[in-house]
């Protein structure tokens, strides 16, 4: 990924919404490896990906060159790579994108994650809340109600399927927000009103991202706050915050995403920790095609 960070409660658990379990066996295709469905993995000649600065097209570069695979790593968007997906599941066509959860598509689409023998995509990631040096001392009330911020993949799932479905960002995660006061409670603990005061939100236009910068957006106005918002790649994300240019983010993905980014600018931000644990990254297919390991891509 990455540039550019738990409650569906209707019958869509955890692993439905996230599909963190596409990442198991599937019957679906099972004669998906004949030439004749169009699903042969031979005949790929590139891997689907999304803005170039992510970490998660770094390491699918470094997945090319480790496994020596004879692919183009084609870099577009968050938005034209699930296009471009879902175009090929509708012709069962190959394809392999880069993927990652939490993410919508999971629930959308019956997808596998490659295994990854060599460790290029490393385990399970957290996204933390990073906040620009002196925001603690400024506005007190927001650091507090940004630290406090931790959800779960339910509860993210939630907001993210509303916004996929056609509901506006900001009215998806006012609608979460109003239904989940308890959990908002958590996150205002002893926090007290302000007037006004304007607060501005780094983030990268992932899915995952868009949401939970929504919801405290929310959050923060609930409280007093005049919230400003502002969608940048990951490299100018993290050097606005570390620059002083914006207050806050709720999107940095560690240890393996962004890790090229907080190396260069930890001693300039404040890491708040993580606000969402269980993160995934890797090469994603969709479940019809009869491979199971980036090495099947050779």
């Amino acid at each position: 990924m990455k540039m550019n960070t738990k409650k569906l409660g209707l019958a869509i658990g955890l692993t439905s919404i996230l599909a963190l379990a596409a990442c198991g066996d599937s019957n679906d295709g099972a004669d998906s490896g004949d030439d004749s469905s169009g699903a042969d993995a031979s005949s790929l000649s590139e891997i689907t990906g999304i803005d170039g600065g992510a970490g998660v097209m770094t390491a699918a570069q470094n997945a090319i060159d480790t496994y020596g695979l004879d692919l183009a790593l084609q870099a577009s968007s968050g938005a034209a790579m699930t296009e471009a997906l879902g175009n090929a599941i509708n012709n069962e066509d190959p394809i392999v994108v880069t993927g990652w959860t939490p993410h919508w598509m999971f629930a959308t689409y019956d997808l596998k994650y490659l295994d990854d023998p060599e460790g290029v995509f490393g385990e399970e990631e957290s996204i933390h809340t990073f906040t620009r040096e002196g925001l603690a001392e400024d506005a007190p009330e927001a650091n507090t109600v940004l630290d406090n911020f931790h959800w779960t993949e339910d509860e993210m799932g939630e907001v993210m399927l509303d916004i996929q479905e056609g509901t506006d960002p900001e009215e998806a995660a006012a609608n979460w927000v109003e239904s989940n006061q308890d959990r908002v409670d958590e996150w205002t603990n002893g926090v007290d009103q302000v007037d006004g005061e304007t607060i501005s939100l780094a983030y990268v236009s992932w899915d995952s991202e868009i949401a939970s910068t929504n919801v405290v957006k929310t959050v923060l106005e609930s409280v007093g706050y005049t919230v400003e918002t502002a969608s940048m790649e990951s490299a100018f994300m993290w050097t606005a915050i570390a620059e002083g240019e914006q207050d806050a983010m709720v999107a940095g993905w560690l240890p393996l995403t962004h890790e090229a980014y907080y190396e260069d600018y930890k001693d300039q931000v404040v890491d708040l920790g993580p606000n969402f644990e269980g993160a995934k990254t890797g090469l994603v297919v969709p479940a019809y095609m009869d491979i199971d390991s980036i090495e099947d891509l050779k």
